[in-house]
């Protein structure tokens, strides 16, 4: 269906795409993931043109669109696009936006275009809405407006840029929902998302993105379980696994929880876990062991793993100096919070103490 041949996209100071080459098949449902700035929203714009490539060669039902002749307008209308930052027009209510291209674009009647973006309105759960303004919605009801205005217009292919980045983490669900319900109905896609868990059980294909274009390509269970490659086995080891280290009395409380929250968005923890793993973190780290470990005890080592085959995330965290189990020698209250929010826990010591937490979602 798009086949990319040598893509190259420059800007004055950086080149984030070098050499893309792939084939994109019909009913593909493609999740790019990778670090920041290795051009996976480049490559998505370069796709609909919104970025014009530097060099290279795009096909898109065998018509070239790279070709200056093309009629990227015809091209863009077979190709939807959901932004991160929704983009809905705020003068126009819900039914507005979503009928509005489709009425000047392809010229649909408005009565028929208003029953059919009803429909659409339905299928994404926001009827209801249908006469509310932006401003009126939440992120997550914006951006499921977002994709039945996108799928209003037909398109043969849907292209969604990190589409819950801008979310708070409670909203994300609701529009990963819709966005795994048009995989189901085959719809070719693909997906720039940090969203790892979500990535593996909706696509067929994960590209990894770096070193200036698509440095592995593979299944998700290839890319998640095996991956061939170095840089991608790097980061997704990073993904599934946070450390974090106290080294002073003064510890950066708020920037160790916003470390833990963005672990939890990337693996699609679960609010409850979530927020379990947070709270247990405070009361264990923060609480109980650093105003009772001795200058020698620093410093606290947290290590949060998260496993995709048990779905379960377990946290241990190590400190040096004497003795201390914050279970039965620590703040009883404390310890008492982290019992009942954790599945299993446990002290052990042997040339340092050693913290063990399981969360079971």
């Amino acid at each position: 269906m798009i086949k990319i041949e040598g893509l190259r996209k420059e800007y004055p100071n950086v080149t984030p795409l070098k050499n893309v080459t792939v084939e994109i098949n019909r009913g593909d449902v493609i999740s790019i993931i990778g670090p920041s700035g290795t051009g996976k929203s480049t490559l998505l714009r370069c796709l609909n043109q919104l970025e014009e490539p530097t060099a290279g060669t795009i096909t898109v039902d065998g018509e070239v669109i790279t070709d200056p002749s093309c009629d990227i307008s015809l091209v863009r209308r077979k190709m939807g696009m959901v932004f991160q930052s929704f983009n809905l027009f705020a003068n126009l209510n819900m039914i507005e936006n979503v009928i509005a291209a489709p009425v000047a674009l392809l010229k649909i009647p408005k009565e028929q275009a208003y029953e059919e973006g009803m429909a659409l309105l339905r299928r994404v759960g926001l009827a209801e809405k249908a006469q509310n303004y932006p401003d009126e919605l939440s992120g997550g009801q914006k951006q499921r407006v977002a994709i039945a205005r996108a799928i209003a217009m037909k398109p043969e292919i849907l292209l969604f840029d990190e589409p819950t980045s801008a979310l708070d983490p409670t909203m994300v669900g609701e529009v990963l929902s819709v966005i795994r319900s048009l995989a189901r109905e085959g719809m070719t896609m693909m997906i720039v998302t940090h969203e790892m868990k979500f990535a593996r059980d909706v696509s067929n294909r994960v590209f990894y993105m770096d070193e200036g274009g698509i440095y592995e390509d593979g299944t998700p269970e290839q890319i998640f379980d095996a991956p061939l490659k170095e840089k991608t086995r790097v980061f997704i080891r990073r993904l599934k696994q946070l450390t974090l280290e106290i080294t002073s009395m003064e510890a950066d409380y708020v920037g160790f929880v916003s470390q833990i929250e963005e672990f939890g968005r990337k693996n699609l923890l679960s609010v409850r876990t979530l927020r379990n793993l947070q709270l247990c973190f405070e009361e264990l780290a923060i609480q109980n062991i650093l105003p009772n470990v001795e200058a020698g005890g620093l410093p606290i080592n947290i290590v949060i793993e998260y496993s995709e085959s048990t779905d379960t995330v377990s946290m241990v965290i190590t400190y040096g100096g004497k003795k201390f189990d914050p279970f039965t020698e620590g703040d009883e209250l404390s310890a008492g919070i982290v019992k009942k929010l954790a599945s299993e826990w446990g002290h052990s010591f042997a040339d340092e103490n050693r913290i063990e937490i399981k969360f079971v979602p």
